[in-house]
């Protein structure tokens, strides 16, 4: 895409211009150049002629007079401090008041070639996190509906260099303060889906061929798979964070478990909310004649598993188990026993802990272990966490949070930007 290079920083030309007329006059000064009203400048000590060369933003030359004597070329550098240091302060305090009086407006002007990120939640930070670390000077305005905390303003402000503004991205007027042509990306990440679908059908609107720079994050899978054959969605690309969690789960992990056992595998699906639904998506799609069983545990599973058959099909090539109750209770995991056929070890079993309750994926986890000595256990956290790293590395299974799989799987097309 064409337009001014996002990586190349900006040259710092008031700081620049400052150092400039200090220097300039403290060098004129220093050369024998002296003044009207304190002819004794030029004989003083190098500090108190820094001393007059700073009074310069500050008054000007009023107090000082004009400049006398010395070389001519010192005696011109005097003269342009005088002149460009009132000047450079003046607009200094003007710019801060017009900041002060329209801070939004401010941080909007001039926007080209940006990234336009939408929500100001826990999905935004871990796509700037990406981001930052692959393109570290893009320019990137992050839209909120209400103002934030100031810990998650400092922290996307200061930490991530972006410009937080406050804003109804489904008001026509805002987007174009946005300077939505020029973005380079736009990505709606919020927890309010039916706005963001608005939101992009307005841009479509506004920017013909603006639909292959917009990303679209879901959060009900129910709702995406039903509005996936809509304007927006053939449009714009859409995801859930649970797809892009449970993709990299099966890549990265499953897969190879699968490779390096020789019978077909038992999968044991503890939790079948979004993420328990979309690993399952994700089996039948990448690794469907590698299934034996799979089995499901869930508190509700019948009510969930219709709900699941409604948008996607589940196929005949391994057979299927439901067990309905609760991880914690031992009656669900003697009947899965008892029932399922596998390897007494575990060699060819895989337990996916991926409920909502992370202190019951833990503890579930250690006592799997100990029954399954061989056995793949996995336990899913919602964030990162040190504490259960730990666990799994002395106890020989994975813990992985929705955050790490989520920032570790972004697509390269959502941060590679502006090359």
């Amino acid at each position: 895409m064409s337009g001014a290079n996002p990586n190349k920083k900006p040259f710092p030309w008031r700081s620049a211009g400052a150092l400039f007329f200090f220097f300039g006059a403290l060098i004129g000064f220093a050369s024998g150049v002296t003044v009207s009203e304190r002819p004794e400048v030029s004989a003083s000590s190098l500090l108190t002629q820094a001393y007059y060369s700073l009074s310069l933003f500050v008054v000007g030359g009023v107090d000082l007079g004009t400049p006398q004597g010395g070389p001519f070329v010192a005696r011109a550098l005097v003269w342009v401090a005088y002149f460009g240091a009132p000047i450079l302060t003046a607009s200094t305090l003007i710019g801060a008041m017009l900041k002060a009086m329209a801070p939004q407006s401010w941080k909007l002007r001039r926007l080209r070639d940006h990234v336009i990120v939408v929500g100001a939640g826990e999905l935004s930070l871990s796509y700037m996190r990406v981001l930052r670390a692959h393109n570290p000077r893009l320019s990137v305005v992050v839209v909120a509906r209400e103002m934030p905390e100031q810990s998650v303003i400092d922290e996307f402000e200061q930490g991530l260099g972006a410009k937080l503004v406050i804003g109804d991205i489904t008001h026509e007027f805002f987007l174009r303060q946005l300077q939505v042509e020029r973005a380079l990306k736009i990505l709606f990440l919020s927890d309010n889906s039916l706005r963001s679908y608005e939101a992009a059908s307005i841009l479509l609107s506004m920017v013909p061929g603006i639909g292959e720079r917009i990303v679209i994050h879901c959060v009900r899978l129910r709702f995406m798979r039903a509005m996936e054959n809509t304007h927006v969605a053939n449009s714009c690309e859409t995801f859930n964070t649970y797809h892009l969690a449970a993709a990299g789960l099966v890549r990265d992990h499953l897969i190879q478990q699968f490779r390096e056992t020789r019978e077909k595998d038992v999968v044991i699906i503890a939790g079948f909310g979004r993420f328990g639904q979309t690993i399952l998506e994700e089996l039948q799609r990448n690794a469907q004649n590698e299934l034996a069983t799979v089995a499901i545990i869930e508190r509700d599973a019948h009510r969930r598993i219709l709900v699941a058959e409604e948008q996607m099909a589940f196929t005949r090539d391994y057979h299927r188990k439901v067990y309905e109750g609760d991880i914690s209770h031992p009656e669900v995991w003697q009947r899965m026993r008892a029932e399922i056929e596998h390897k007494p070890d575990g060699e060819n079993v895989v337990f996916v802990l991926g409920t909502g309750l992370e202190e019951d994926n833990l503890r579930t986890a250690l006592w799997i272990r100990r029954n399954y000595p061989k056995a793949l256990v996995v336990a899913r956290s919602s964030r990162e966490s040190k504490f259960a790293a730990e666990v799994a590395a002395e106890h020989d299974f994975i813990s992985i949070s929705i955050n790490q799989l989520v920032e570790e799987n972004i697509p390269s097309s959502w941060i590679k930007l502006g090359a």
